[in-house]
Order: C-alpha cells, then structure tokens, then sequence
C-alpha cells in the first residue's frame, strides 16, 4: 500500500495530510479511477494490483461522495482536481505520526484502516500468482515498510519497545509484524516458510537498493537542470569513520533555485589521493558530470581544512569553470577563521561552539547571561538589551561574533563563574563541569590575544561579509567594493607593528580587568624551554598571531573572490530593481560575456542585454520591478530573452548566494538528521533517504533494481 496519494503532485500526506482510499476492485471503476487521476500508466494494470497497492486522497472526492466525513460511497468517482494550492519546491511536509509504533488511529495511513482494508483483500478472488510475482510482492512490502521508517527518521535497527534485543525486536520487523496481523498474506507465507520476514543482511541490501535509487532520481534531476555547483560540509563520523556530506544546488526546470543532499563520501585513506579518489566516486559511482559544475564551496575547518583546500584546487585544476565561493550557510568572517591552523584562533573558534552548545540547551542558563550583561552595563541600558537581543540568537556564528564577544567578555565569565560555583544548587554536576571547561579556556590570555586580533582584523571584512550574502542590490555593491577591503587588508599589513602594538594593548587592557596574566601559550612553553627566557608575550604573538591572522584574510579573500566569481557577482546588476537604481549605467558586457560558452546564442547576447536594460531602465508610476533573483527567475517576460534568462539561471547555482527559505531546506534537513539520529543508528544510506524523503518512490522498480542485484537471494528463497 503507498502512503500518498497516486494523483501526479498531489501533496496529500507531506504539507495537507488526508485521508486514503482504495482503488476500487471492480473493473470498470477502477479503470475511470485511473482516468480521472491522469495516471495513463495505471490503465492497463489489474483492478486487483490498483486496490492492493494504490490510493487517492479525500480531497479529489466531491462532499456529496461522502456518507460521513470519512466513508466514500460505493459509486463514487474522484472529480476533484485544483492543484492550485499544492506548496512550492521543497515545502512539503511529514506525514504527522506521534507514535508510529502504537499505531494511532489518527493517522491518515493508520494500520486500523490497513487492517479492515487488507482482511477484505484476503476475502477477495484474487488470482494466484506465481512465484516471481509473489517474491516482487513480498520485496514491495518491505520496500514500503523500510521508507516509511525513513520518512520519519525512525532507525529500522532501533528497538521497537526500547530494549536491543536485535532485529527480531526492531522496529523494522515491529511493521513486519502487523502487517502480516492485519492481512499480508506474502508476508505472513514467508514467515512461516522461514520463521523471518527478512534477514539483517537482506534488509541492509534494501537500504543499499533505496539509497541508489534516491541518487539516480537526484541526479537525472540535476542533468535536466544542465548546470550545478558542488558545497560540502564539515566531515562527521558515521560507523567510526570520517564521512564528507556533499550537497547540490541547481536551478530546476521551473526555475527555482534548489539545494539537495546526495550523499556522503567516504573521507579516510590516503591523504595524497583522497581528493582524486572523491572527485572519481562522485563521477563514476553517483554520475555527476563535473564538466557541468560551475562553482563550489567547502565549510570545513579544523584539522580536515587542508585536505578539503587540496579537493577544492584539485576539482579546480580538472573543471576550471568550477570557481571556488564562499557558502551561504557560513557567515564570511567564520569561514574566514575557521580555515586557521593557528592554536590560538582554533581554541576561540572550539569555545565558541563550547558556548553555543551550553546556552542552547536551556532557557535559564540563557537568562542567566542577559542578567549578568546588565550587571557589566548598568548606564547603557540601550546597549545591554542589544547585546540581549543578539545573544539570543546564533551569535557565535555572525559574521560580527567576535566584536560581540569582546563586548559581553566578562560578563560572560561572570555568567559561567556563576553556574560553576552552583551555591544555589540550580545546575547539574554536568552542566557544572562544562562551565568550568569554558571558565578555563575564557581565561587564558592565548584566547584573548587571538580573539581580539580576529576582532580587529574581521572588522575590514565584516562589511563585505554581510552584503555577499544580502539582496542583489547589497551582493552587487560587495563584488564592486572587494578591491577597496583588500587594500585596508594591506595597509594593515604593511604596518603591523603599529597595528600589533594596539592590539596587544587592548588585550592586556581586558586580561588586566579579568585578572588574567599576560603570558605564552602553554603549548609553546612545553615545546621551546630553551626559547622562553627571551620570548616577549607580545613578540611571540605578532609572529605567531597577528602576522599569520592578517595574511590568511588576504589570501583567503583572494581565493574566494577571484576575478572570474566576481564577474558572475556582477551580473546580477541586470536585477531590475538594480538596473533601475542605477539607470544611468548600463550594464557592463564584459561581466556577461563570462557565459559566453553557456548562453543559447552568444551572437544575440548585446542585442539582448541592451534591450533587457531599456526594458526595465525606467519605473512607471507605483510599478514594483523585481528585486531579487529568485523574483527574476519566475518573471513571465523573461522567457522572451533566452540568453537573460540563461545567465540568470547560471548565477543561480552560485554557492555564495543566499536562498530563499522555501528553497533552503536540505542542510536544515541533514543537521536534523545528525542531531537527532543516535550515533549507532547513523547510516549514510538512510540519511540520504530521511533528507530526500520527498523524492517520489517506485515500489515496483525498487523491487526489479534488487531482484536483477541480489538474483542470488531471490533462488536461495
């Protein structure tokens, strides 16, 4: 039985759950269901096959079909068709399941339905089939039952009844179990036949079969959007090994921006050939075409940073049109920082997620903080609250999270002093114990010195940062403004003993308010005894701080706003509202002429860009012009201007560009997945599966794919 509805883009069961109705068994019936629902495919197969496993939603069903608000009459027939209110690219949501192993009676695929609906199945004359057709029978019912636990994120290994006792007491097997209670009689053979329904081994074989089916569905979808740009996050550990996600993002054929999730990659081995080895496994084994990839991004820091940055010139030097961004999932100055292997940048960044991860997990130790910043600022209330304000969300994460943090420096330690301590007995001994963690680490002049030279240094970018990642108007000023930030960047460095002297002094200004000492490293002290007699705090960290801080920023800022994505950047000048705001420039071609190679006739192309700009040069009297790219994207005159419209849909795929929430959903979905996945039951194959749960399933081809890759299980059976 399919848990949605089988009217093509119905969202019945993701965003407007509703109930499910059979097919019915009489010919005649079922051939003008199939009819009504536009579903041609389904015509010519048995009345038998419709009733068993396909199902129309309550909403195509006229009131007066209805005897009560949930029992159809025997004649009806579905007529209601306005898809008018169906969501837009990637809104659909779950199917609402409080419980799905007590079987609620609420649910619009609830197992008291399967029950009734399957006991009248097993009473029906339905002919015999034979043992091919049994054993694909048999394979879709397991097939359904393993997607419907991914949808819900729900691990096919976990314990149904909160004990591991193995698959036997799985929740996969629970699912197993009552269908064959409620009627599955392939099912119910099988287990009689051999006292299982499936085996640990099958059912991994299963989840191998559904995660390249996932792929290949993603993947033709990116084929048909001709162009796309590869984004990776940082590497986690599944199973006990390092895994890189790798997402997406593509305009599709409606032209929306989309971004997807299609798999992990295994990021262990050899580290001179693992950039190779990835860049191998994504054309050969998933059947990504590089040479369509326009762009790439990479969020990564720590020690995995230098063999991303080693991906990223590698997929460089093979794909050349595939220009290195910035991510729009990380703010600029973070991006920045994160790529530092300097001891004490890292030590900020890991006490940054330290406190992040401490004042997440409970609103009081939230409230705690705001009451000691309005100790630190009893005569500005002003900013006291604005600093509240920030504090309450991601601050960690914003590109001005440095300058934040050197404002709330002591009240922050105070905070955290004052949940250590415990005197009033409010916190438990772990939330006790992380406090102290990062009580230590606040009071360690290396973290000072680091956090306030990354303060004045991100100072010069933090401007820049958030118009990237602004509105079109905002990310046009930004790739017009990168020649100005980069020659502040060099003044600094051109001067900095002067710049360093300033620095050291206000970082000895906050330690001396903090009672912290002025001293090197610890790392340092272990590693050059010799050295240390002569070693000045302030000399070791020009050298090993601020000189090392100030050229990673340029070198950084360099490769990730190289000539060629600043072009592209500059593109989006030809966004009406851009071109109306600046209606006495034209726009230049040289920036378009990039997509000379990518555009549909590049002998048109200043014909049409000048009519494009002539079009939108000049408002009418209360006319709104599109001020966005996705705005852009859906004009209905912007198919009269094939080269526009392909440049617009080749800026779309750059990584940099912030999406619009609507289309900004699969990191959403995979942090969820991590978070909320124990880790024995992580899987890189049914994260791809829970993250693209939207993908449309086959059950039929699902079945044929394992049938014709394990025909061995198939004769042993």
């Amino acid at each position: 039985m399919q848990n949605h509805c089988a009217v093509p883009n119905c969202p019945s069961g993701k965003s407007d759950p509703q109930p499910l109705f059979r097919f019915p068994n009489d010919a005649e019936r079922s051939k003008k269901w199939a009819e009504k629902c536009q579903r041609p495919d389904l015509i010519d197969r048995s009345p038998e096959h419709l009733y068993r496993y396909y199902r129309v939603c309550g909403k195509h069903f006229e009131t007066s079909f209805f005897d009560s608000s949930t029992v159809l009459k025997d004649d009806s027939i579905p007529t209601a068709f306005d898809m008018s209110s169906q969501p837009q690219n990637g809104q659909a949501k779950r199917i609402p399941i409080r419980d799905l192993l007590s079987f609620p009676s609420s649910v619009s695929f609830s197992f008291s339905e399967m029950k009734n609906s399957q006991a009248a199945t097993a009473k029906e004359d339905i002919p015999t089939l034979s043992e091919e057709e049994e054993y694909k029978e048999y394979l879709k019912s397991l097939f359904e039952v393993l997607l419907l636990l991914g949808e819900q994120s729900i691990p096919p290994m976990g314990p149904a009844n909160n004990k591991d006792q193995g698959l036997g007491s799985s929740s996969f097997q629970a699912l197993l179990d009552n269908r064959i209670m409620c009627g599955d009689e392939v099912l119910k053979k099988r287990y009689d036949d051999n006292k299982e329904c499936c085996s640990t081994e099958q059912l991994n074989q299963l989840i191998e079969v559904c995660e390249k089916f996932v792929r290949s569905k993603l993947v033709e979808e990116i084929k048909q959007s001709s162009f796309f740009s590869l984004l990776t996050g940082d590497p986690v550990k599944i199973s006990g090994e390092w895994q890189l996600p790798v997402f997406v993002r593509y305009v599709d054929e409606s032209n929306f921006q989309r971004e997807r999730f299609v798999g992990f990659l295994s990021f262990e081995g050899d580290r001179d050939i693992l950039a190779e080895k990835l860049l191998s496994e994504m054309t050969d084994k998933w059947g990504l075409d590089m040479e369509r990839c326009r762009g790439q991004a990479h969020s990564c820091s720590g020690t995995h940073f230098n063999q991303i940055k080693i991906l990223a010139a590698k997929l460089m030097e093979m794909h050349p049109r595939a220009v290195l961004t910035l991510s729009s999932g990380q703010s600029l100055n973070m991006s920045l920082a994160s790529g530092m292997a300097l001891s004490g940048v890292q030590l900020v960044m890991f006490t940054f997620k330290k406190i992040e991860s401490f004042f997440g997990q409970s609103a009081l130790l939230q409230l705690e903080l705001e009451n000691a910043i309005s100790i630190f600022y009893p005569d500005n209330e002003e900013k006291a609250n604005d600093l509240k304000e920030i504090c309450r969300t991601g601050w960690t994460g914003r590109n001005d999270a440095f300058e934040v943090a050197v404002d709330i420096l002591e009240a922050l330690l105070l905070c955290i002093d004052s949940v250590h301590d415990n005197e009033d007995m409010k916190w438990s001994d772990q939330v006790s114990q992380n406090a102290l963690e990062i009580s230590k680490a606040l009071t360690d002049f290396e973290f000072v010195m680091a956090l306030v030279v990354l303060k004045n240094v991100m100072t010069l970018t933090q401007a820049f940062g958030k118009n990237i990642q602004g509105n079109a108007t905002e990310t046009h000023s930004a790739a017009v403004s990168l020649k100005a930030v980069l020659h502040s960047l060099k003044e600094v460095s051109d001067n900095i003993d002067v710049y360093h002297e300033f620095w050291n002094d206000e970082a000895l200004t906050i330690a001396a308010t903090m009672e912290i000492s002025a001293k090197l490293p610890r790392s340092f002290l272990r590693k050059h005894q010799a050295e240390c007699g002569s070693m000045r705090p302030e000399s070791y960290y020009k050298e090993h701080l601020s000189v090392p801080v100030v050229n990673h920023t340029i070198r950084e800022m360099n490769r990730l706003f190289c000539e060629d994505h600043l072009k592209l950047l500059r593109c989006l000048s030809l966004i009406p509202a851009v071109i109306e705001q600046h209606k006495s420039t034209e726009p230049e071609e040289v920036n378009v002429q990039a997509f000379n190679n990518d555009i549909p006739n590049a002998g048109t192309l200043s014909a049409e860009l000048h009519c494009w700009w002539v079009k939108w040069n000049k408002k009418g009297k209360g006319e709104t012009f599109p001020s966005s790219l996705h705005e852009t994207l859906q004009l209905a005159d912007v198919k009269f201007f094939p080269n526009m419209l392909a440049v617009f849909r080749l800026i779309g795929v750059l990584p940099a560009l912030a999406l619009e929430d609507n289309c900004n959903v699969a990191y959403k979905r995979f942090t969820m997945y991590m978070e909320n996945t124990p880790d024995r039951f992580k899987s890189k194959s049914l994260a791809l599966l829970n993250i693209n749960y939207d993908v449309k399933f086959d059950l039929d081809s699902l079945a044929d794919t394992y049938m014709k890759t394990y025909p061995e299980v198939q004769q042993e059976s």
